[in-house]
């Protein structure tokens, strides 16, 4: 039966799938060539691609207990992809204060949280201060979180208004308490796309450059790419091919992440005509090339449910991925957007849709460290509700952490 599919199969595509099993970097025309793959070439692509997850990394299947929090949704950048944004006289814009950003960590913390993933908009009437002293209010309060914190958006913005050296100010942000960066704001790195997408955006050229400044400074990032659109394969093999190449100069990168379009309540879909994002079929193909092209240098693959759902992630694990994202607790930029799949899925659930498809569950940590393996279903612990106290003022003591909590945060693999 397997040789009458691979009857099916354009030599050139086989051949392609061959080469990168064996270990050959595939070029961006082949990249391509996969990305249009359809019918019996389609099927042999996702067969090949979990093969390579497989080699990779093994069957285990990753995730991260985290929230998500967006300070503010004020922002003028005007990004046509975006419903998130809102003008500050509008009714639902806000800015949440240091004391709701606390009680907020306070809470991820009690459901078992390891990090906290914050972005918000690029607020005209903040500056660089405000996001060192949001770093530092958490980092103060919360010391065993990691802060995976401000894109290079919001970086770009920060630095122009700081007067420092880029490097100078992400090692600033580091020291107040960030621990790694999310490489969002990319999109599609290409400069005529990006200009129709949110031409008020920083550029291909900055985006690399703040990116590299922070693997410089020891802040790993992810890398993702946003698909569904406008763009061609064309422009997300070469999207691909510039993560690539930037992850053989700094090895920075933990992960990279496709980043499916949510199209029903924004200007690009509705005034622009975009497409209304991606198809099914697009989603795993974009998934299994990513793990064929970015071996060996990139092997985390992520599978956003927020964009799929569960049941597409699902096949997303059997088509090249090996991590099933985050938790999030709380989920505003895609939902916003028109996105129906919920804000949070609890580590109780992670774990039973990795066994559903076979797989080992494994909760991560944000540098992909692994934390716990979850082999035995019988043993699975229930997501942890424990009050946490923030650290105490300088000059005061606070409860200790028991050494049953200290264990449940120890690194052991």
């Amino acid at each position: 039966m397997f040789e009458r599919m691979l009857e099916d199969v354009n030599p050139r595509v086989a051949a392609i799938l061959e080469a990168a099993l064996d270990g050959r970097e595939i070029s961006l025309e082949e990249a391509e060539c996969l990305l249009e793959a359809e019918g019996a070439d389609r099927h042999a692509l996702y067969w090949a691609a979990d093969k390579a997850r497989q080699e990779d990394v093994g069957d285990d299947v990753t995730y991260v207990v985290c929230r998500n929090i967006n300070f503010t949704n004020i922002c003028y950048v005007g990004c046509s992809f975006c419903g998130f944004a809102r003008h500050k006289h509008e009714s639902d814009a806000f800015v949440h204060d240091t004391e709701t950003l606390l009680e907020k960590c306070a809470d991820a913390i009690e459901r078992g949280a390891t990090e906290i993933c914050m972005q918000g908009g690029i607020h005209p009437q903040k500056d660089h201060a405000y996001y060192h002293e949001i770093a530092s209010a958490v980092k103060a309060a919360f010391p065993q979180l990691h802060l995976h914190a401000f894109s290079p958006e919001e970086i770009d913005f920060g630095h122009r208004k700081s007067d420092m050296e880029i490097g100078d100010y992400l090692a600033w942000l580091k020291e107040a308490g960030v621990s790694s960066l999310p490489g969002t704001a990319a999109e599609i790195l290409d400069d005529e796309i990006r200009d129709i997408l949110s031409p008020r955006k920083l550029k291909t050229d900055r985006w690399v450059e703040i990116i590299k400044a922070a693997h410089r400074v020891g802040l790993p990032t992810t890398s993702t790419v946003m698909y569904g659109h406008i763009e061609s394969p064309r422009h997300i093999a070469a999207h691909m091919g510039l993560i690539r190449d930037v992850q053989k100069e700094t090895g920075g990168f933990t992960e990279f992440v496709p980043l499916g379009y949510i199209h029903e309540r924004n200007e690009l879909y509705n005034v622009l005509g975009s497409r209304p994002g991606a198809t099914a079929p697009e989603d795993l193909r974009i998934v299994a090339v990513a793990r064929l092209f970015m071996r060996p240098w990139i092997t985390n693959i992520q599978v956003s449910w927020v964009k799929m759902g569960h049941k597409l992630g699902q096949v997303a694990l059997d088509a090249g991925a090996n991590d099933f994202g985050g938790t999030l607790m709380e989920e505003s930029i895609s939902r916003e957007s028109g996105s129906q799949f919920g804000e949070n899925t609890s580590p109780e659930d992670f774990r039973r849709l990795i066994r559903e498809i076979g797989r080992v569950p494994v909760e991560r940590g944000t540098l992909y460290q692994s934390l716990r393996r979850f082999d035995d279903p019988a043993l699975d612990p229930v997501t942890p509700v424990a009050p946490v106290t923030p650290v105490a003022p300088e000059g005061e003591s606070g409860p200790e952490r028991s050494a049953e909590e200290s264990a449940s945060l120890q690194v052991i693999g």
